[in-house]
């Protein structure tokens, strides 16, 4: 009788990796404001940061996916958290140096580790919980842990920041230093753990043969994939110009830094709060379901979020810079910040949808997948266009375009018509 395997340690490892992915690109967010200001620069400008970090998905997301077949999954993760270390010093050396530019080239370093990152936790976890519903709880549970450090990140650096029109990037240094120190850790334990390599290979030319399909051969996996550009893109730009919209003091709220940091990681918290959730139920609602509710609830949200008055106003929980209390917020900044209740088991879910039925497509198609991470990029640009043009609150049309997208694909786009494809060798 076949002993059954214990994954508890590399499920714990692949959790801490989903951990790093966030607090390493959260830094786009508060850091876009410190560049707004010191830079004198538009709405779309103090996103380059956020594009040339997922933009880089764009350039590695193929590539990573070639390296998990070849190398597996261990050394990809090291290799990964190499480039991370390089990339964040890079960002740190650019606040020394006073340069936009140095900063552009530190987050687009950045991006390669996290889209490398990104391509061996998401199928890791997915086949360590054997797919299906249990593979999708593990995402689940595993990005409640990517919430919780997207939550600190803003606050962190707000609290940093202190006086929004005088912040520069050196302000930001000590987050920048605990997030080089998390990456030397990591890389350490993670070269001591073994973790299984389910879909590494050897490549023998003799043997090699070529395979008129891939992952792009299913329709469900295409349509996913879009899914994905555009759901990275959603969930990026709702609470980067939710915190624009509250430190701007010619057409916004005009808030502190810290109190506007802290509400925008009130919307990464209640991410984690629905992937907690999500996790727990994931094993007994299938994707399926979660996303269309999910989908639809935001688009709710996100449209009171635009009509809602601004004078109306509601208290909110922050923190000041001092302390914890409550401030004035406008009724659709909370509407907004619910939405990350929302947006938490999305990537999850559409992930789950997408590589169902792949079988042996699946690492190359999660590689695929991490190109079209891109989207976080590339939607926030449009959006800080519409708002240089209309107004932040008018920018939020272009989620809602997209959180219509994702409903369909939920309903309709996520069913599996290509079943005659053999999907094993």
């Amino acid at each position: 009788m076949e002993q059954k395997k214990n994954y508890t340690l590399p499920i714990i490892m692949m959790f801490a990796l989903f951990a790093m992915i966030s607090f390493v690109t959260g830094f786009a967010n508060p850091l876009g404001v410190i560049v707004k200001n010191q830079f004198s620069v538009a709405n779309w400008m103090s996103q380059l940061g956020n594009a040339a970090n997922f933009i880089a998905y764009a350039f590695m997301g193929i590539p990573a996916g070639l390296m998990l077949n070849r190398i597996g999954y261990k050394k990809t993760a090291l290799a990964a958290i190499a480039v991370g270390f390089i990339g964040v010093g890079i960002q740190y050396l650019s606040g020394v140096a006073g340069s936009f530019a140095v900063y552009l080239v530190g987050a687009f370093v950045s991006g390669f580790s996290m889209c490398m990152l990104n391509t061996v936790v998401n199928p890791m976890l997915n086949t360590l919980g054997g797919g299906g519903k249990r593979g999708n709880q593990l995402i689940q549970f595993g990005g409640s842990l990517n919430s919780i450090s997207a939550t600190i990140v803003p606050i962190l650096v707000g609290y940093l920041m202190g006086d929004v029109a005088r912040a520069t990037i050196s302000d930001a240094s000590p987050a920048l230093f605990i997030a080089m120190g998390i990456f030397a850790v990591a890389f350490v334990v993670l070269s001591m753990v073994s973790i299984p390599e389910p879909y590494a290979i050897e490549e023998k030319a003799a043997e090699a043969k070529k395979d008129k399909h891939s992952a792009l051969s299913f329709r469900h996996f295409v349509l996913g994939a879009v899914a994905i550009f555009i759901y990275v893109g959603v969930e990026v730009g709702i609470p980067n110009f939710m915190n624009l919209f509250l430190t701007s003091t010619t057409d916004g709220a005009g808030m502190a830094a810290a109190a506007a940091g802290s509400l925008v990681g009130t919307y990464w918290f209640l991410m984690m709060c629905g992937r907690l959730v999500g996790g727990i139920i994931g094993g007994k609602v299938s994707s399926k379901s979660q996303l269309s509710v999910v989908a639809s609830v935001a688009i709710l949200f996100v449209l009171v979020g635009i009509f809602s008055p601004v004078t109306s106003t509601v208290s909110m929980p922050v923190f000041t810079g001092t302390g914890f209390g409550l401030v004035e917020v406008p009724v659709g900044v909370m509407f907004l910040t619910l939405c990350g209740l929302c947006t938490s088991v999305m990537w999850g879910g559409i992930f789950n949808l997408a590589v169902e039925g792949l079988g042996k497509y699946t690492s190359m198609g999660s590689g695929f997948f991490m190109v079209m991470v891109c989207g976080g990029g590339i939607l926030p640009l449009i959006q800080g266009g519409v708002a240089d043009f209309a107004g932040y609150l008018s920018s939020y049309w272009v989620v809602i375009v997209g959180l219509a997208y994702i409903l369909f694909y939920a309903l309709v786009g996520s069913k599996n018509v290509n079943k005659d494809i053999p999907v094993t060798d």
